[in-house]
């Protein structure tokens, strides 16, 4: 008789390579069931997110293919759907990767005790950070909650090296059924916009292995001094790999440190530190799940941030008549992805000059992100807004034009973006038109808008408002 089948519950661990479930799951001789739940938690993304997250699905259903196996598509609950699958198969085992945010960790706790109660051996794995959260902890015991210093508590830890793709994966003799992903219609939300971003998105894991080994050879070591310049291609371009799994931060980690000690950069380390900052996000979210949804400051719920406006409207639509900031959030609906020197720029504008409540802006990239990190957004917008854990004074506020003349002095950032005002628009700036909604009423042959609020009088306004809110007892 054949053996039982295991079931690997497949998540943000979209890859075949350094997979300690897959691994794990693989090495004990019996048939693999790998499979993919959409699930409520799945169906809740944002839709750039979930469109994005379609595509990884389809690239691992073919690298699985390629080696003899199948993936497993169902739809519903995680746990009903695992039941089912469970009776149908005979499986008596359950192989996942750890997630950390606090809808999967809910989750993923009911799965494991209702599944144990019921006889199946359940085994949960890392994968998704390079360090459990549990496991870095201050010298007074607990989280840290400043940056520099947890880089410096593993900055020299081990990190077990990536493992190799597994040689075979058993397969059952009669594979279950599965769902059709067309049939999910997990594009659905993104409308005419995903063919323009499709062009711009990096799919799978030999493309994010391609995208390090790049990056690698040769523009990381210049990352330091070029990354924030938009207009350069001098980032990895892996957050929309890591944010679905495609990858694994070991195999980063491990690359980049090769680098590191041949060549002594300290642009190479520079961008390790971008890595743990990473992990710095998700070591927070782990330890403060209200973080995407509350001030982490509580005394910053006294300030008067402003609600839905005009204003959020234009900066959304980018036509703020700010070319910086109309140039970054444009890039992100043609590219999926925005530059990090732009977000921070984007968000500042948002939360200072316009006053605008830093979830407003979260909820927005959350849509409209095809690397949209739940840990990393959160942690980003309550650092430029200055209300989160080692927070960027309240009193920096950074200027978009002078921004501009410092990273994009040629301007060609804003040009690859904007198109109103051009003889000859590049087709990225047309393509911006051709990605937002048609309500919005856009055309590139249009006036560029007059700015929103002048740049030293929204400045003003900012840090007046933080004044005042100073005098009320819940900001001191």
């Amino acid at each position: 008789m054949q053996q039982k089948p295991i079931i690997l519950w497949l998540r943000r661990d979209l890859r075949l390579s350094d997979h300690p479930a897959l691994t794990a799951a693989s090495s004990l001789g019996r048939p693999v069931i790998p499979v993919f739940i959409d699930d409520p938690e799945t169906q809740s993304l944002g839709a750039a997110p979930r469109w994005r997250l379609g595509l990884s699905v389809a690239s691992l259903a073919q690298g699985l293919a390629a080696c003899g196996s199948r993936l497993i598509l169902r739809q519903g609950p995680a746990l009903a759907v695992l039941r089912a699958l469970i009776a149908e198969t005979g499986a008596d085992m359950l192989h996942w990767s750890r997630l950390y945010d606090p809808q999967s960790i809910a989750r993923d706790t009911e799965v494991k005790a209702v599944l144990k109660a019921e006889g199946i051996a359940v085994k949960s794995h890392s994968g998704h950070l390079l360090f459990e959260p549990w496991t870095v902890e201050t010298g007074q015991g607990g989280p840290y909650r400043v940056y520099t210093p947890y880089w410096r508590a593993v900055r020299d830890r081990p990190v077990a090296p990536a493992l190799p793709a597994p040689a075979q994966i058993p397969a059952p003799e009669v594979w279950p059924a599965t769902d059709n992903l067309d049939d999910w219609q997990m594009g659905a939300a993104m409308r005419r916009g995903a063919a323009v971003v499709e062009r711009h998105a990096g799919v799978g894991e030999a493309v994010a292995q391609r995208r390090l080994a790049d990056f690698l050879d040769g523009p990381v070591l210049s990352y330091k001094e070029d990354r924030d310049h938009p207009d350069l291609p001098a980032t990895s371009r892996l957050s929309e790999n890591l944010t679905y799994g495609e990858i694994s931060p070991r195999q980063i980690w491990h690359a980049g440190w090769r680098v590191l000690h041949d060549t002594s950069s300290a642009s190479a380390e520079h961008f390790l530190k971008e890595l743990v900052w990473r992990e710095f996000s998700w070591h927070l979210l782990h330890h403060f799940p209200q973080l995407p949804q509350e001030n982490w400051r509580a005394e910053w719920e006294a300030f008067p941030w402003r609600g839905a406006s005009a204003d959020l409207t234009a900066w959304q639509r980018g036509m703020t008549g700010e070319p910086f900031v109309d140039a970054a959030m444009r890039e992100m609906y043609v590219t999926g992805t925005m530059h990090n020197r732009a977000r921070m720029i984007a968000a500042s504008y948002l939360t200072k000059h316009l006053l605008t409540d830093w979830r407003l802006g979260l909820a927005w990239f959350e849509d409209c992100l095809i690397d949209w990190d739940p840990a990393a957004n959160a942690m980003g917008w309550q650092w430029v807004a200055g209300s989160g854990p080692d927070a960027a004074p309240y009193f920096r506020v950074f200027n978009p034009a002078g921004q501009a003349e410092k990273f994009d002095r040629a301007g060609h950032y804003r040009r690859c973006f904007i198109a109103e005002g051009q003889r000859q628009p590049p087709q990225t700036a047309l393509d911006f038109f051709a990605a937002c909604p048609k309500s919005w009423g856009l055309a590139p042959d249009q006036p560029y808008p007059r700015p929103r609020i002048d740049l030293a009088e929204g400045r003003a306004r900012a840090l007046e408002a933080y004044q005042r809110g100073k005098k009320s007892p819940e900001i001191k």
